[in-house]
């Protein structure tokens, strides 16, 4: 089994669509110091695509994802 990475702050997006997922990802983001990780679950499949690509153009890291009986988990190192 994976590690897990340890994280500072939690958000539970589960049950909203896209965009939100991103939109409140980004203002927990904002409230964190740089280097901070944050875990973020949804169960909008399409935040794999979206949490992808913000990272990379962010330069956030994303540190880990995985999918469980349909929740999907971020792990996102803030730059």
């Amino acid at each position: 089994m994976t590690d897990v990475p340890a994280f500072d702050a939690e958000l539970d997006a589960c049950g909203l669509n896209c965009p939100l997922p991103l939109l409140k990802a980004k203002l927990e983001l904002n409230r964190l110091a740089s280097g901070a990780v944050l875990k973020v679950s949804a169960t909008d499949a399409g935040s794999q695509r979206d949490f992808r690509a913000f990272a990379n153009l962010a330069g956030h890291v994303l540190l880990r994802e995985e999918v469980d009986a349909g929740i999907y988990r971020y792990w996102l190192r803030k730059a």
